[in-house]
Protein backbone atom coordinates (compact mmCIF):
# COMPACT_ATOMS: atom_id res chain seq x y z
CA UNK A 1 0.00 0.00 0.00
CA UNK A 2 1.28 3.69 -1.07
CA UNK A 3 1.90 6.03 2.04
CA UNK A 4 2.13 9.90 1.72
CA UNK A 5 5.76 9.80 2.96
CA UNK A 6 6.38 7.49 0.21
CA UNK A 7 4.96 9.91 -2.65
CA UNK A 8 7.36 12.47 -4.82
CA UNK A 9 7.68 15.81 -4.03
CA UNK A 10 5.29 17.04 -6.93
CA UNK A 11 8.32 19.45 -8.10
CA UNK A 12 10.04 16.01 -8.72
CA UNK A 13 6.80 14.73 -10.53
CA UNK A 14 6.58 18.07 -12.81
CA UNK A 15 10.57 17.06 -13.27
CA UNK A 16 9.39 14.32 -15.79
CA UNK A 17 7.86 17.01 -17.93
CA UNK A 18 10.60 19.42 -17.59
CA UNK A 19 8.46 21.84 -15.61
CA UNK A 20 10.56 23.67 -13.74
CA UNK A 21 9.04 25.02 -9.91
CA UNK A 22 8.69 28.70 -10.95
CA UNK A 23 5.30 26.98 -12.89
CA UNK A 24 3.79 25.40 -10.14
CA UNK A 25 1.38 26.84 -7.31
CA UNK A 26 1.47 23.87 -4.77
CA UNK A 27 -1.03 22.46 -2.45
CA UNK A 28 1.03 21.11 -0.31
CA UNK A 29 3.85 18.28 -0.97
CA UNK A 30 2.06 16.30 -3.56
CA UNK A 31 -0.83 18.56 -5.54
CA UNK A 32 -0.09 21.50 -7.32
CA UNK A 33 -1.76 24.01 -10.07
CA UNK A 34 -0.02 24.31 -12.84
CA UNK A 35 1.20 28.09 -14.11
CA UNK A 36 1.20 29.32 -17.10
CA UNK A 37 0.22 28.42 -21.17
CA UNK A 38 0.64 25.16 -22.62
CA UNK A 39 3.36 24.46 -24.68
CA UNK A 40 1.97 23.72 -28.41
CA UNK A 41 1.31 20.26 -28.73
CA UNK A 42 3.98 17.18 -29.48
CA UNK A 43 2.67 14.34 -27.81
CA UNK A 44 0.58 11.64 -29.34
CA UNK A 45 -3.14 11.13 -28.15
CA UNK A 46 -4.36 7.83 -26.59
CA UNK A 47 -8.00 7.59 -26.00
CA UNK A 48 -9.65 5.04 -23.34
CA UNK A 49 -13.02 3.60 -23.67
CA UNK A 50 -14.97 0.66 -22.83
CA UNK A 51 -17.76 -1.34 -23.22
CA UNK A 52 -21.29 -0.43 -21.95
CA UNK A 53 -20.45 -0.84 -17.98
CA UNK A 54 -22.73 -2.43 -15.11
CA UNK A 55 -23.21 -0.14 -12.51
CA UNK A 56 -20.14 0.09 -10.75
CA UNK A 57 -17.91 0.61 -14.13
CA UNK A 58 -15.48 -1.59 -15.32
CA UNK A 59 -12.26 0.58 -14.40
CA UNK A 60 -11.28 2.73 -17.57
CA UNK A 61 -9.57 4.37 -14.78
CA UNK A 62 -7.75 1.63 -13.27
CA UNK A 63 -6.38 0.86 -17.05
CA UNK A 64 -5.54 4.38 -17.91
CA UNK A 65 -3.49 4.94 -14.63
CA UNK A 66 -1.65 1.22 -15.47
CA UNK A 67 -0.94 2.01 -18.58
CA UNK A 68 0.94 5.16 -18.02
CA UNK A 69 2.69 3.51 -15.57
CA UNK A 70 3.94 0.60 -18.19
CA UNK A 71 4.46 3.08 -20.76
CA UNK A 72 7.15 4.64 -18.31
CA UNK A 73 8.62 1.62 -18.01
CA UNK A 74 8.91 0.88 -21.87
CA UNK A 75 11.32 4.17 -21.39
CA UNK A 76 8.07 6.50 -23.35
CA UNK A 77 7.82 9.98 -21.90
CA UNK A 78 3.85 9.68 -20.96
CA UNK A 79 1.46 11.84 -19.05
CA UNK A 80 -2.30 10.88 -17.70
CA UNK A 81 -5.11 13.11 -18.28
CA UNK A 82 -8.42 12.42 -16.67
CA UNK A 83 -11.36 14.16 -14.70
CA UNK A 84 -11.28 15.12 -11.20
CA UNK A 85 -13.93 12.69 -8.89
CA UNK A 86 -17.50 13.97 -8.33
CA UNK A 87 -18.28 13.72 -4.17
CA UNK A 88 -21.65 12.53 -5.34
CA UNK A 89 -20.58 9.00 -6.64
CA UNK A 90 -17.87 8.78 -3.79
CA UNK A 91 -20.75 9.00 -1.09
CA UNK A 92 -23.03 7.33 -3.55
CA UNK A 93 -21.86 4.03 -5.27
CA UNK A 94 -18.13 4.27 -5.89
CA UNK A 95 -16.53 5.05 -2.53
CA UNK A 96 -13.55 6.41 -4.73
CA UNK A 97 -12.78 7.35 -8.42
CA UNK A 98 -8.40 7.37 -8.39
CA UNK A 99 -7.96 3.85 -9.78
CA UNK A 100 -7.11 0.98 -7.81
CA UNK A 101 -4.89 -1.23 -6.44
CA UNK A 102 -1.27 -0.29 -7.77
CA UNK A 103 -2.91 1.37 -10.97
CA UNK A 104 -4.22 4.58 -8.88
CA UNK A 105 -3.71 8.00 -8.04
CA UNK A 106 -2.35 9.80 -5.41
CA UNK A 107 -2.83 11.43 -2.98
CA UNK A 108 -5.87 9.60 -3.25
CA UNK A 109 -7.83 10.89 -0.71
CA UNK A 110 -7.21 14.15 -1.27
CA UNK A 111 -8.17 14.09 -4.82
CA UNK A 112 -11.66 12.37 -4.03
CA UNK A 113 -12.48 14.68 -1.51
CA UNK A 114 -11.80 18.62 -1.35
CA UNK A 115 -8.49 18.32 -3.59
CA UNK A 116 -7.55 22.06 -4.98
CA UNK A 117 -11.21 23.70 -4.48
CA UNK A 118 -11.94 23.49 -7.88
CA UNK A 119 -15.77 21.79 -7.68
CA UNK A 120 -16.02 24.12 -4.75
CA UNK A 121 -15.25 27.22 -7.43
CA UNK A 122 -17.28 25.91 -9.85
CA UNK A 123 -20.38 25.42 -6.91
CA UNK A 124 -19.83 28.86 -6.10
CA UNK A 125 -19.90 30.24 -9.42
CA UNK A 126 -23.24 28.54 -10.36
CA UNK A 127 -25.03 29.44 -7.12
CA UNK A 128 -23.95 33.11 -7.39
CA UNK A 129 -25.29 33.13 -11.08
CA UNK A 130 -28.70 31.93 -9.43
CA UNK A 131 -28.34 34.65 -6.55
CA UNK A 132 -27.80 36.97 -8.98
CA UNK A 133 -30.66 36.09 -11.27
CA UNK A 134 -33.00 36.20 -8.32
CA UNK A 135 -32.40 39.32 -6.54
CA UNK A 136 -32.64 40.77 -9.64
CA UNK A 137 -36.14 39.51 -9.74
CA UNK A 138 -36.57 40.86 -6.30
CA UNK A 139 -35.38 44.11 -7.02
CA UNK A 140 -37.89 45.12 -9.64
CA UNK A 141 -37.05 42.58 -12.96
CA UNK A 142 -36.22 45.40 -15.32
CA UNK A 143 -35.33 42.81 -17.89
CA UNK A 144 -38.56 41.23 -17.70
CA UNK A 145 -37.57 37.43 -16.93
CA UNK A 146 -40.29 35.01 -16.29
CA UNK A 147 -39.97 33.21 -13.47
CA UNK A 148 -42.01 30.48 -14.98
CA UNK A 149 -38.95 30.18 -17.76
CA UNK A 150 -36.05 29.98 -15.60
CA UNK A 151 -33.76 27.54 -17.21
CA UNK A 152 -30.65 27.90 -14.83
CA UNK A 153 -30.70 25.28 -11.91
CA UNK A 154 -28.05 26.20 -8.38
CA UNK A 155 -25.68 23.23 -7.84
CA UNK A 156 -24.60 20.67 -4.89
CA UNK A 157 -21.65 17.90 -5.20
CA UNK A 158 -23.64 15.45 -3.54
CA UNK A 159 -26.40 12.91 -4.64
CA UNK A 160 -29.59 14.47 -2.91
CA UNK A 161 -33.00 13.71 -4.67
CA UNK A 162 -35.00 16.23 -2.57
CA UNK A 163 -32.90 18.84 -3.94
CA UNK A 164 -34.51 17.94 -7.42
CA UNK A 165 -37.29 20.11 -7.33
CA UNK A 166 -38.16 23.11 -4.67
CA UNK A 167 -39.67 26.17 -4.29
CA UNK A 168 -37.93 29.46 -3.32
CA UNK A 169 -38.87 32.30 -1.95
CA UNK A 170 -41.42 31.66 -0.02
CA UNK A 171 -41.91 33.87 3.39
CA UNK A 172 -42.82 37.28 2.36
CA UNK A 173 -42.17 39.82 -0.08
CA UNK A 174 -38.52 40.19 1.72
CA UNK A 175 -37.58 37.05 0.74
CA UNK A 176 -37.61 37.30 -2.69
CA UNK A 177 -39.69 36.09 -5.98
CA UNK A 178 -41.55 32.81 -4.89
CA UNK A 179 -40.82 30.44 -8.31
CA UNK A 180 -40.26 26.63 -8.86
CA UNK A 181 -36.13 25.70 -9.18
CA UNK A 182 -34.29 23.01 -8.15
CA UNK A 183 -30.47 21.84 -8.24
CA UNK A 184 -28.44 19.51 -10.25
CA UNK A 185 -24.87 17.70 -9.30
CA UNK A 186 -21.90 20.28 -10.25
CA UNK A 187 -20.55 17.96 -12.41
CA UNK A 188 -23.73 18.34 -14.58
CA UNK A 189 -23.99 22.22 -14.62
CA UNK A 190 -23.18 24.25 -18.01
CA UNK A 191 -20.25 25.91 -15.88
CA UNK A 192 -18.63 22.54 -15.31
CA UNK A 193 -18.94 22.09 -19.19
CA UNK A 194 -17.89 25.32 -20.40
CA UNK A 195 -14.76 24.96 -17.78
CA UNK A 196 -13.52 22.00 -19.34
CA UNK A 197 -14.05 23.22 -23.01
CA UNK A 198 -12.38 26.78 -22.76
CA UNK A 199 -9.22 27.42 -24.40
CA UNK A 200 -8.05 30.24 -22.66
CA UNK A 201 -9.34 32.46 -19.93
CA UNK A 202 -10.65 34.86 -22.55
CA UNK A 203 -12.52 32.20 -24.02
CA UNK A 204 -13.89 30.95 -20.44
CA UNK A 205 -14.96 34.08 -19.52
CA UNK A 206 -17.10 34.59 -23.61
CA UNK A 207 -18.62 31.14 -22.52
CA UNK A 208 -19.79 32.25 -19.40
CA UNK A 209 -21.73 35.25 -20.86
CA UNK A 210 -23.42 32.97 -23.11
CA UNK A 211 -25.02 30.56 -20.85
CA UNK A 212 -28.52 31.03 -21.29
CA UNK A 213 -30.50 31.22 -17.84
CA UNK A 214 -33.90 32.26 -18.67
CA UNK A 215 -36.84 33.68 -20.85
CA UNK A 216 -38.76 37.27 -20.76
CA UNK A 217 -42.36 37.14 -20.93
CA UNK A 218 -42.28 38.09 -24.57
CA UNK A 219 -40.18 34.95 -25.55
CA UNK A 220 -36.56 36.75 -25.67
CA UNK A 221 -33.77 34.98 -23.89
CA UNK A 222 -31.81 36.03 -21.08
CA UNK A 223 -28.12 35.52 -20.56
CA UNK A 224 -25.72 35.59 -17.93
CA UNK A 225 -23.94 38.80 -19.68
CA UNK A 226 -27.33 40.29 -19.23
CA UNK A 227 -27.22 39.80 -15.61
CA UNK A 228 -23.49 41.02 -15.52
CA UNK A 229 -22.26 38.23 -13.84
CA UNK A 230 -19.56 37.34 -15.96
CA UNK A 231 -16.67 39.36 -14.04
CA UNK A 232 -17.33 38.40 -10.07
CA UNK A 233 -17.68 34.37 -11.81
CA UNK A 234 -14.54 34.52 -13.91
CA UNK A 235 -13.14 35.73 -10.19
CA UNK A 236 -14.40 32.70 -8.24
CA UNK A 237 -13.32 30.18 -11.45
CA UNK A 238 -9.77 31.81 -11.51
CA UNK A 239 -7.74 29.88 -9.92
CA UNK A 240 -10.17 26.32 -10.43
CA UNK A 241 -8.70 26.74 -14.41
CA UNK A 242 -5.23 26.37 -13.46
CA UNK A 243 -4.79 22.60 -14.19
CA UNK A 244 -3.94 20.11 -11.27
CA UNK A 245 -0.59 17.96 -11.53
CA UNK A 246 -0.80 14.98 -9.29
CA UNK A 247 0.98 11.17 -10.04
CA UNK A 248 0.44 7.90 -10.09
CA UNK A 249 1.40 5.56 -7.27
CA UNK A 250 4.64 5.18 -9.70
CA UNK A 251 5.44 8.59 -9.18
CA UNK A 252 4.55 9.52 -13.02
CA UNK A 253 2.65 12.58 -14.30
CA UNK A 254 -1.15 12.63 -13.82
CA UNK A 255 -3.37 16.10 -14.78
CA UNK A 256 -6.76 15.67 -13.42
CA UNK A 257 -9.26 18.68 -14.04
CA UNK A 258 -12.65 19.23 -13.92
CA UNK A 259 -15.46 16.44 -14.38
CA UNK A 260 -18.61 16.51 -16.34
CA UNK A 261 -20.13 13.36 -16.77
CA UNK A 262 -20.28 11.10 -19.72
CA UNK A 263 -24.51 10.25 -19.65
CA UNK A 264 -25.24 13.85 -19.16
CA UNK A 265 -22.31 16.25 -20.72
CA UNK A 266 -19.27 15.28 -22.82
CA UNK A 267 -17.33 13.21 -20.00
CA UNK A 268 -13.60 14.39 -20.30
CA UNK A 269 -11.22 16.77 -18.42
CA UNK A 270 -10.55 19.66 -19.43
CA UNK A 271 -9.19 20.41 -22.76
CA UNK A 272 -6.33 22.71 -21.07
CA UNK A 273 -5.18 19.76 -19.24
CA UNK A 274 -5.15 18.06 -22.09
CA UNK A 275 -3.12 20.79 -24.27
CA UNK A 276 -0.66 20.65 -21.34
CA UNK A 277 -0.32 17.10 -21.33
CA UNK A 278 0.29 16.97 -25.33
CA UNK A 279 2.67 19.57 -24.70
CA UNK A 280 4.74 18.25 -22.28
CA UNK A 281 4.77 14.39 -22.64
CA UNK A 282 5.44 12.90 -26.15
CA UNK A 283 2.29 10.12 -25.22
CA UNK A 284 -1.08 11.62 -23.18
CA UNK A 285 -3.20 8.66 -22.39
CA UNK A 286 -6.54 10.49 -21.92
CA UNK A 287 -10.62 8.70 -20.82
CA UNK A 288 -13.22 9.28 -21.69
CA UNK A 289 -16.33 8.53 -20.26
CA UNK A 290 -18.70 5.66 -19.65
CA UNK A 291 -18.52 3.56 -22.67
CA UNK A 292 -18.41 4.45 -26.64
CA UNK A 293 -21.79 5.57 -27.04
CA UNK A 294 -21.64 8.06 -24.64
CA UNK A 295 -18.08 9.31 -24.01
CA UNK A 296 -16.20 8.13 -26.97
CA UNK A 297 -18.65 9.55 -29.13
CA UNK A 298 -19.07 12.80 -27.49
CA UNK A 299 -14.95 13.30 -27.35
CA UNK A 300 -14.58 12.34 -31.28
CA UNK A 301 -18.22 15.10 -32.24
CA UNK A 302 -17.30 17.80 -29.18
CA UNK A 303 -14.16 17.84 -28.03
CA UNK A 304 -12.25 16.52 -30.61
CA UNK A 305 -13.77 19.52 -32.77
CA UNK A 306 -13.24 21.87 -30.20
CA UNK A 307 -10.02 21.64 -29.19
CA UNK A 308 -8.18 19.57 -32.07
CA UNK A 309 -7.44 16.77 -29.72
CA UNK A 310 -7.57 13.91 -32.27
CA UNK A 311 -6.59 10.57 -30.75
CA UNK A 312 -3.95 8.41 -32.80
CA UNK A 313 -5.19 4.68 -30.89
CA UNK A 314 -8.15 3.83 -29.21
CA UNK A 315 -8.47 1.52 -25.92
CA UNK A 316 -11.07 -0.42 -25.51
CA UNK A 317 -12.02 -1.44 -22.26
CA UNK A 318 -14.09 -5.08 -21.15
CA UNK A 319 -14.39 -6.85 -18.18
CA UNK A 320 -15.74 -10.64 -17.65
CA UNK A 321 -17.88 -9.01 -15.34
CA UNK A 322 -19.76 -6.84 -17.60
CA UNK A 323 -19.92 -9.41 -20.67
CA UNK A 324 -21.36 -11.86 -17.85
CA UNK A 325 -24.08 -9.00 -16.87
CA UNK A 326 -24.93 -8.40 -20.64
CA UNK A 327 -25.13 -11.97 -21.16
CA UNK A 328 -27.95 -12.44 -18.80
CA UNK A 329 -26.35 -13.14 -15.70
CA UNK A 330 -27.30 -11.19 -12.32
CA UNK A 331 -25.01 -12.05 -9.87
CA UNK A 332 -21.74 -11.36 -12.48
CA UNK A 333 -19.36 -11.63 -10.00
CA UNK A 334 -19.44 -15.60 -10.50
CA UNK A 335 -17.74 -17.31 -13.82
CA UNK A 336 -19.89 -18.32 -16.43
CA UNK A 337 -18.59 -18.48 -19.23
CA UNK A 338 -22.05 -19.46 -21.23
CA UNK A 339 -22.65 -15.91 -20.11
CA UNK A 340 -19.44 -14.49 -21.51
CA UNK A 341 -20.33 -15.90 -24.73
CA UNK A 342 -23.67 -13.92 -25.01
CA UNK A 343 -22.38 -10.63 -23.68
CA UNK A 344 -19.47 -10.81 -26.39
CA UNK A 345 -22.16 -9.16 -28.75
CA UNK A 346 -22.01 -5.89 -26.55
CA UNK A 347 -18.36 -6.02 -26.91
CA UNK A 348 -18.79 -6.49 -30.55
CA UNK A 349 -21.11 -3.40 -31.42
CA UNK A 350 -18.69 -1.17 -28.93
CA UNK A 351 -15.95 -2.32 -31.69
CA UNK A 352 -17.79 -1.29 -34.67
CA UNK A 353 -18.52 2.11 -32.57
CA UNK A 354 -14.47 2.41 -32.47
CA UNK A 355 -14.42 1.69 -36.40
CA UNK A 356 -17.08 4.26 -36.60
CA UNK A 357 -14.62 7.15 -36.63
CA UNK A 358 -11.34 5.53 -38.40
CA UNK A 359 -10.24 3.17 -35.44
CA UNK A 360 -8.72 -0.24 -34.61
CA UNK A 361 -8.86 -0.53 -31.11
CA UNK A 362 -7.01 -2.38 -28.86
CA UNK A 363 -9.26 -4.26 -26.91
CA UNK A 364 -8.16 -4.65 -23.23
CA UNK A 365 -9.35 -7.12 -20.86
CA UNK A 366 -9.65 -5.60 -17.21
CA UNK A 367 -8.88 -9.07 -14.88
CA UNK A 368 -10.88 -8.96 -11.84
CA UNK A 369 -9.89 -12.06 -8.92
CA UNK A 370 -12.16 -14.92 -9.88
CA UNK A 371 -12.08 -14.86 -13.87
CA UNK A 372 -11.28 -17.98 -14.94
CA UNK A 373 -8.46 -19.31 -17.68
CA UNK A 374 -11.46 -20.68 -19.57
CA UNK A 375 -13.50 -16.81 -19.77
CA UNK A 376 -9.94 -14.73 -20.81
CA UNK A 377 -9.58 -17.32 -23.27
CA UNK A 378 -13.54 -16.94 -25.17
CA UNK A 379 -12.79 -12.81 -25.09
CA UNK A 380 -8.95 -13.62 -26.30
CA UNK A 381 -10.55 -15.63 -29.34
CA UNK A 382 -13.11 -13.35 -30.07
CA UNK A 383 -10.41 -10.63 -30.68
CA UNK A 384 -8.04 -12.40 -32.73
CA UNK A 385 -10.52 -14.13 -34.97
CA UNK A 386 -11.63 -10.28 -35.65
CA UNK A 387 -7.68 -9.36 -35.98
CA UNK A 388 -8.43 -6.60 -32.90
CA UNK A 389 -4.92 -6.38 -31.06
CA UNK A 390 -5.82 -7.90 -27.68
CA UNK A 391 -4.55 -7.41 -23.95
CA UNK A 392 -4.87 -9.32 -20.07
CA UNK A 393 -4.53 -6.01 -18.34
CA UNK A 394 -3.70 -6.78 -14.84
CA UNK A 395 -2.65 -3.63 -13.93
CA UNK A 396 -5.06 -3.55 -10.34
CA UNK A 397 -3.19 -6.16 -8.86
CA UNK A 398 0.51 -5.61 -10.57
CA UNK A 399 0.57 -1.76 -11.19
CA UNK A 400 2.40 -1.02 -14.44
CA UNK A 401 4.17 -4.24 -14.81
CA UNK A 402 0.65 -5.72 -15.21
CA UNK A 403 0.15 -3.18 -18.00
CA UNK A 404 3.26 -4.06 -20.39
CA UNK A 405 1.04 -5.94 -22.51
CA UNK A 406 -1.37 -3.58 -22.97
CA UNK A 407 1.74 -1.09 -23.69
CA UNK A 408 3.19 -3.18 -26.10
CA UNK A 409 -0.68 -3.07 -28.10
CA UNK A 410 -0.76 0.24 -27.92
CA UNK A 411 2.52 1.58 -29.13
CA UNK A 412 1.80 -0.56 -32.21
CA UNK A 413 -1.18 0.76 -33.10
CA UNK A 414 0.74 3.84 -33.05
CA UNK A 415 2.50 3.19 -36.00
CA UNK A 416 -0.71 1.50 -37.71
CA UNK A 417 -2.67 4.45 -39.95
CA UNK A 418 -5.79 6.03 -38.61
CA UNK A 419 -7.90 7.73 -40.43
CA UNK A 420 -10.32 9.91 -37.80
CA UNK A 421 -14.24 11.06 -38.82
CA UNK A 422 -16.90 12.74 -36.88
CA UNK A 423 -20.29 11.19 -37.53
CA UNK A 424 -22.05 14.18 -38.72
CA UNK A 425 -21.09 17.63 -40.22
CA UNK A 426 -21.97 20.26 -38.11
CA UNK A 427 -24.12 21.94 -41.22
CA UNK A 428 -26.33 19.11 -40.42
CA UNK A 429 -29.98 19.72 -39.24
CA UNK A 430 -30.38 19.01 -35.12
CA UNK A 431 -32.64 15.80 -35.68
CA UNK A 432 -30.26 14.95 -38.43
CA UNK A 433 -27.19 14.85 -35.71
CA UNK A 434 -29.72 12.80 -32.85
CA UNK A 435 -31.25 10.42 -35.82
CA UNK A 436 -26.84 9.19 -36.85
CA UNK A 437 -25.94 9.21 -33.25
CA UNK A 438 -29.18 6.65 -32.56
CA UNK A 439 -29.02 4.46 -35.13
CA UNK A 440 -25.19 4.65 -36.33
CA UNK A 441 -23.85 4.49 -32.49
CA UNK A 442 -26.39 3.04 -30.13
CA UNK A 443 -28.00 0.75 -33.25
CA UNK A 444 -31.27 2.04 -33.05
CA UNK A 445 -34.25 1.77 -35.99
CA UNK A 446 -35.37 5.46 -35.35
CA UNK A 447 -35.94 8.23 -32.80
CA UNK A 448 -39.35 9.72 -31.47
CA UNK A 449 -40.06 13.05 -30.19
CA UNK A 450 -42.25 14.23 -27.50
CA UNK A 451 -44.17 17.07 -28.01
CA UNK A 452 -41.98 19.28 -25.63
CA UNK A 453 -38.82 18.11 -27.72
CA UNK A 454 -40.32 19.32 -30.80
CA UNK A 455 -41.18 22.71 -29.05
CA UNK A 456 -37.70 22.56 -27.84
CA UNK A 457 -36.28 22.22 -31.61
CA UNK A 458 -37.92 24.47 -33.14
CA UNK A 459 -36.84 27.00 -30.60
CA UNK A 460 -33.51 26.45 -30.59
CA UNK A 461 -33.40 26.36 -34.11
CA UNK A 462 -34.90 30.10 -33.92
CA UNK A 463 -31.99 30.94 -31.32
CA UNK A 464 -28.91 29.87 -34.02
CA UNK A 465 -28.01 26.44 -32.44
CA UNK A 466 -28.36 24.44 -35.23
CA UNK A 467 -24.43 24.05 -35.98
CA UNK A 468 -23.96 23.32 -32.90
CA UNK A 469 -22.94 19.29 -31.73
CA UNK A 470 -24.86 17.61 -30.22
CA UNK A 471 -24.37 16.06 -26.79
CA UNK A 472 -27.35 13.22 -25.71
CA UNK A 473 -28.27 12.52 -21.99
CA UNK A 474 -28.84 9.33 -21.62
CA UNK A 475 -28.37 5.89 -19.58
CA UNK A 476 -25.31 4.63 -19.17
CA UNK A 477 -25.47 1.15 -18.81
CA UNK A 478 -27.23 0.07 -22.00
CA UNK A 479 -26.36 0.81 -25.42
CA UNK A 480 -30.25 2.08 -25.70
CA UNK A 481 -32.14 4.74 -23.85
CA UNK A 482 -33.53 2.10 -21.49
CA UNK A 483 -30.90 0.62 -18.65
CA UNK A 484 -33.13 -2.19 -18.53
CA UNK A 485 -32.08 -3.53 -22.25
CA UNK A 486 -28.71 -5.13 -21.40
CA UNK A 487 -26.33 -7.10 -24.46
CA UNK A 488 -27.21 -5.77 -28.05
CA UNK A 489 -30.21 -4.29 -27.79
CA UNK A 490 -32.05 -4.55 -31.39
CA UNK A 491 -35.51 -3.43 -32.53
CA UNK A 492 -35.86 -0.49 -30.81
CA UNK A 493 -36.65 3.07 -30.92
CA UNK A 494 -35.19 6.11 -28.33
CA UNK A 495 -37.29 8.66 -27.59
CA UNK A 496 -36.22 12.50 -27.49
CA UNK A 497 -37.69 14.09 -24.53
CA UNK A 498 -36.50 17.29 -24.02
CA UNK A 499 -33.79 19.80 -25.68
CA UNK A 500 -31.45 22.49 -24.27
CA UNK A 501 -29.04 24.97 -25.89
CA UNK A 502 -26.18 25.42 -24.04
CA UNK A 503 -24.52 28.19 -25.63
CA UNK A 504 -22.19 28.77 -23.24
CA UNK A 505 -20.27 25.41 -23.21
CA UNK A 506 -21.06 25.03 -27.31
CA UNK A 507 -23.53 22.67 -27.59
CA UNK A 508 -27.10 20.79 -27.67
CA UNK A 509 -28.08 19.18 -24.87
CA UNK A 510 -30.73 16.16 -26.22
CA UNK A 511 -32.76 13.86 -23.40
CA UNK A 512 -33.68 10.94 -23.90
CA UNK A 513 -35.26 8.52 -21.43
CA UNK A 514 -35.84 9.67 -17.58
CA UNK A 515 -32.30 11.16 -17.34
CA UNK A 516 -31.90 13.10 -14.23
CA UNK A 517 -29.07 15.50 -13.29
CA UNK A 518 -29.25 15.37 -9.49
CA UNK A 519 -28.74 11.14 -9.06
CA UNK A 520 -30.22 10.13 -5.71
CA UNK A 521 -28.08 7.60 -3.16
CA UNK A 522 -28.60 4.08 -3.30
CA UNK A 523 -30.54 2.32 -0.13
CA UNK A 524 -26.85 1.20 0.82
CA UNK A 525 -24.40 4.31 -0.01
CA UNK A 526 -20.93 4.19 -0.25
CA UNK A 527 -21.17 6.87 2.62
CA UNK A 528 -21.87 4.31 5.62
CA UNK A 529 -18.62 2.62 5.03
CA UNK A 530 -16.32 5.82 5.17
CA UNK A 531 -14.77 6.61 7.91
CA UNK A 532 -11.13 8.28 10.06
CA UNK A 533 -9.40 6.40 12.45
CA UNK A 534 -7.61 7.06 15.47
CA UNK A 535 -4.66 7.87 13.48
CA UNK A 536 -6.36 10.00 11.08
CA UNK A 537 -6.29 7.92 8.43
CA UNK A 538 -9.71 7.45 5.74
CA UNK A 539 -11.13 4.07 5.29
CA UNK A 540 -13.09 2.53 3.01
CA UNK A 541 -12.76 5.01 0.00
CA UNK A 542 -10.34 2.39 -1.39
CA UNK A 543 -11.78 -0.55 -3.78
Amino acid sequence: MIVKESLLPIEEVAAKLGLGRDRLYLYGPHMAKVLGEPPKPRGRLVLVTAITPTPAGEGKTTTAIGLVDALWRLGKRAALALREPSLGPVFGVKGGATGGGKARLEPRHEINLHFTGDFHAVTSAVNLLNALLDNHLHQGNELGIDPRRVELKRAIDMNDRALRHIVLGLGGKAHGVPREGGFELTVASEVMALMSLAQDFQDLKRRLGRMRVAFTYEGKPVYAVDLQAVGAMAALLRQAFLPNLVQTAEGNPAFVHMGPFGNIAHGTNSLRASLFALGLADLVVQEAGFATDLGMEKFMNVVARTGGLVPEAVVLVATLRALRYHGGQDACGMPDPKAVKEGLANLEKHVENVELFGYKPVIALNRFPGDTPEEIALVRAFAEERGFPFALSEVYAKGGEGGLELAERVLEALALPHAYRPLYPLEAPLEEKVLAIATRVYGAEGVEWSEEAKRALKAAKKEGCEALPVVVAKAATSLSDNPRLRGRPRGFTVRVTDLRCRLGAGFVVVYMGGIETLPGLPKTPQAFGIDVDEEGNIRGMDY
